[in-house]
C-alpha cells in the first residue's frame, strides 16, 4: 500500500518536475524535447505500474493539506480516475513526439512556454483523477483552465487572444457561477464533499435541492461543453494543432465529462439520480447537445472547426452515460472517454499533419490528397471509425454499452438519437478520407510515390500509434472494460 501512495504522488508531480528542466534548456531545443519526451515516459510506466498495483478494494489515499475542517487537499484511487489516468498518461507521450514534429515544422514562436504550460496541465489532470473530494477536484480543475489558457492565445495574434478571452470566460463563469454554488450547495447539506460509493446524500435531502445541485453541477461543469456552455471549444481552435490535441482528447473536455460521470456516480448516486424529475430533463438537454453538434459540424468546411463541434457531440454522449442512471450508462460513458480521446486525437493529429504538410485547412480543398499522403488519411479513417463506433475501432464498444444503457433505463428517443447521431457521424466525417483517396479521377492504387509528402516523421509516428491504439482496443479493451465494469458495480452497488 505503502508503495502505491508513493506512485499516485510520483504520478501528480513528475510532469512538474520536467519543467525547471524545460525552462533552464530553452536555448537548446533538442535538451528541452529529450526532457519532455523522458518525463511523459516516466509517467507512462508510473501509470502503467500503479494500475497493475491498483485493488479497488484497498483503495490508496494521500492527505496534502486541510484549509479548514472539511475542506482538504487529498487523494484517493478510484477505477474511473486509474482509468482517466492510464489515457491522459499515455497521450502526453504520444502527443508530445507529435508536437515536435509540429512545433518544428510549422516554425512555431514560443515553444519553450508550450511544453512548460502543456506539463502544468498534465499534472493538474492527475490531480483532479485522483481527487478524493469536491474541493480538490474544484482546485485542480480551475488549475487545468489557467494553465491551458496561454497554450489556446500561444500564436499571439488578435484572433488567438480572442479565442482565449471566450476560452477563459466561459470556462471560469461556469465554474464560478454554477460549479462552486454547487460545491457550496452540497457542503451545507451533507456536511461533507468526500466522493463516497453510492453518493453522500441520504434519504433527509429534499428532492428539489438535489435537482437544483445536480443542474448546478452539469452545467457548473463548463469543460463537459453541454450546451449552451460549449462556445470555449470552437472558439480554441485558434490555438496549434497539438493544443487542440490536449483540449480535446487528453486534459480539457475529458476533464469536464470525466467530472460529471464522477459527481453522477460518487455525489449524487445512480438511485437518487433515478429519482429526480430534472435528471430526465439534463438527459435530454445532453441528447440535444449531441444531435445539434453533428448537424453543426456537417456545416464546416474547416478541418479543425468540424472536429470541435464533432467533441461537443461525443462529449454529450459520455453526459448522456452518466445521466442516463444505469450501469450500462456508466460503463458506455467511462469507455467513451477513452474510445474519444484515442480517436479524436488521431483526427486533430491528421489535422495538424495536413496543415503542415500540405497548407490545407478547408476540407473542399483535400480531395485527392490521398495520394500524396497516404499514411495521414489512412489513420484519419481508422480514428473516423472510432467516432462513428464502427469495428475494428474501439468506439463500438463504447457506443454499444450507451445504447444499453438507453434500453436499460428505456429512455427509446435518447436511443434513436444516439443511432441518428452515428449516422451523421459517417456523414461528417468518412467523406474526408474517401474523397482524398477517390477524387474522381484515378484510384488511390495508381499513386507516383515520388509525389508522396507527408508530415514530419515524428508527427507522422504520433498519429499511426494512435490510430493502431484504436484498433488494438477494439481486439483487447480488457484493461480498460476492467475499470469501466469496476466502477459500473460501484455505482450499482446500492441497488443490490
Amino acid at each position: 500500500m505503502m508503495e502505491q501512495e508513493l506512485l499516485m504522488q510520483w504520478i501528480i508531480i513528475l510532469p512538474l518536475l520536467a519543467i525547471p528542466g524545460i525552462l533552464l534548456f530553452h536555448k537548446q531545443p533538442n535538451l528541452r524535447e529529450a526532457i519532455t519526451l523522458i518525463a511523459g515516459a516516466l509517467l507512462l510506466v508510473a501509470v502503467v505500474a500503479f494500475y497493475q498495483g491498483f485493488d479497488a478494494g484497498n483503495a490508496p489515499y494521500i492527505h496534502w493539506w486541510e484549509l479548514m475542517p472539511g475542506l482538504d487537499i487529498a487523494f484517493r484511487a478510484e477505477p474511473l480516475g486509474v482509468l482517466f489516468t492510464l489515457v491522459a498518461g499515455s497521450l502526453w507521450l504520444v502527443t508530445s513526439i507529435y508536437a515536435i514534429g509540429y512545433m518544428r515544422g510549422h516554425n512555431e514562436a514560443n515553444q519553450t512556454r508550450f511544453y512548460a504550460c502543456f506539463a502544468v496541465a498534465i499534472s493538474a489532470v492527475m490531480g483532479l483523477a485522483f481527487a478524493d473530494n469536491l474541493f480538490t477536484l474544484f482546485v485542480f480543475y480551475e488549475v487545468l483552465t489557467l494553465s491551458t489558457y496561454p497554450l489556446v492565445t500561444h500564436a499571439g495574434t488578435d484572433k488567438a487572444r480572442h479565442g482565449g478571452r471566450v476560452y477563459l470566460s466561459i470556462l471560469l463563469t461556469t465554474s464560478i457561477l454554477f460549479l462552486l454554488f454547487g460545491i457550496i450547495g452540497t457542503w451545507s447539506v451533507t456536511d461533507t464533499l468526500t466522493f463516497a460509493e453510492g453518493g453522500i446524500f441520504d434519504d433527509s435531502v429534499s428532492p428539489v435541492v438535489a435537482g437544483v445541485l445536480l443542474v448546478l453541477f452539469v452545467f457548473g461543469i463548463g469543460k463537459a461543453a453541454v450546451m449552451p456552455f460549449h462556445r470555449w471549444l470552437p472558439a480554441a481552435m485558434v490555438a496549434p494543432t497539438p493544443v487542440s490535441a490536449l483540449l480535446h482528447a487528453v486534459a480539457v473536455v475529458k476533464a469536464g465529462v470525466f467530472s460529471i460521470l464522477k459527481v453522477c456516480v460518487y455525489v449524487f448516486g445512480i438511485d437518487l439520480l433515478n429519482e429526480l424529475t430534472i435528471t430526465d430533463w439534463l438527459l435530454y438537454v445532453a441528447t440535444a447537445s449531441v444531435l445539434l453538434a453533428s448537424l453543426v459540424a456537417m456545416r464546416q468546411d474547416n478541418l479543425k472547426k468540424r472536429l470541435a463541434y464533432s467533441t461537443v457531440s461525443q462529449l454529450g454522449y459520455i453526459t448522456i452515460g452518466a445521466l442516463l442512471a444505469t450501469q450500462a450508462g456508466v460503463l458506455g460513458g467511462a469507455l467513451h472517454i477513452v474510445a474519444h480521446a484515442f480517436g479524436k486525437i488521431t483526427l486533430f493529429f491528421c489535422a495538424g499533419a495536413i496543415m503542415v504538410a500540405a497548407h490545407k485547412t478547408e476540407i473542399s480543398d483535400m480531395r485527392g490528397l490521398g495520394k500524396t499522403m497516404p499514411v495521414t488519411m489512412i489513420a484519419f479513417f481508422i480514428g473516423s471509425l472510432s467516432i462513428i463506433g464502427l469495428p475494428p475501432a474501439m468506439g463500438m464498444w463504447s457506443k454499444w454499452y450507451l445504447l444499453m444503457g438507453t434500453l436499460e433505463a428505456e429512455q427509446w428517443a435518447v436511443m434513436i438519437v444516439l443511432m441518428i447521431s452515428s449516422l451523421l457521424n459517417i456523414a461528417y466525417l468518412l467523406p474526408i478520407p474517401i474523397r482524398a483517396f477517390f477524387d474522381g479521377k484515378r484510384s488511390v492504387v495508381s499513386i507516383n510515390r515520388g509525389e508522396i509528402k507527408e508530415a514530419p516523421w515524428p508527427s507522422l509516428l504520433a498519429l499511426s500509434i494512435t490510430a493502431i491504439m484504436t484498433i488494438v482496443f477494439f481486439f483487447w479493451p480488457q484493461v480498460f472494460y476492467g475499470l469501466a465494469e469496476t466502477l459500473a458495480g460501484v455505482a450499482g452497488g446500492t441497488n443490490g
